[in-house]
């Protein structure tokens, strides 16, 4: 009676240790199982992150550069329109300066007009003349006005126009400007007219 107990126990401890021991093998399985996934939903939902975060980043320099592209071509548009605008006041006033400096000589014209219609003194009438010249070169002068030096010069294409060729009084003069019918001129040692001349040859 004894040994069928004891037999029966030992079979119980056997039954209970292989139970535990199956027990142990479905958890670790279970354990095996659900740790990969874990672990692929966690390096998942870090990805996503990462990628939410770089995305949010990306979004908001792209909104920075959009507002510094909009501002600069608000201001680009707002000085196109001043440059515009101070052209055109430019080249409505570009001759105010000189035509002011200019009324004088227009007085003085006017006076003389009106002095040559009442006298009849020639030496006057030349000195009035003379004076209101003299006053026009010297305001010209000012304004950046020079006169082109020609005359016994050597004949330039780039600053003198041939009118015509004569033979030159002796040899040293061939080539070289004789006479000169209208005078050349630098405005800012800039070339604006060309002088008219006779050429020796």
């Amino acid at each position: 009676m004894s040994d069928t107990v004891l037999d029966n126990q030992n079979a119980t401890n056997e039954n209970t240790d292989k139970l535990s021991q199956e027990e142990e093998n479905v958890n670790e399985t279970l354990a095996n199982e659900q740790d990969p996934g874990s672990t692929a939903d966690f390096a998942e939902e870090e990805e996503n992150d990462t990628e939410n975060e770089t995305i949010e980043r990306l979004k908001t320099e792209l909104n920075e550069v959009k507002d510094k592209y909009v501002r600069l071509v608000a201001e680009f548009d707002n000085f196109r329109k001043r440059n515009a605008r101070e052209r055109i006041e430019l080249s409505q006033t570009a001759g105010r300066d000189i035509i002011q400096s200019l009324l004088v000589v227009l007085d003085d014209s006017s006076r003389a007009s009106k002095q040559m219609e009442t006298t009849t003194d020639i030496e006057t009438l030349k000195q009035g003349i003379s004076l209101v010249f003299n006053k026009l070169q010297n305001i010209l002068q000012q304004k950046g006005l020079k006169i082109m030096e020609c005359k016994n010069q050597p004949f330039d294409p780039d600053l003198h126009e041939a009118i015509t060729e004569i033979p030159a009084p002796n040899a040293k003069m061939v080539g070289k400007v004789i006479d000169v019918v209208e005078d050349g001129y630098y405005l800012n040692d800039k070339l604006i007219r060309h002088a008219k001349v006779v050429v020796g040859k």
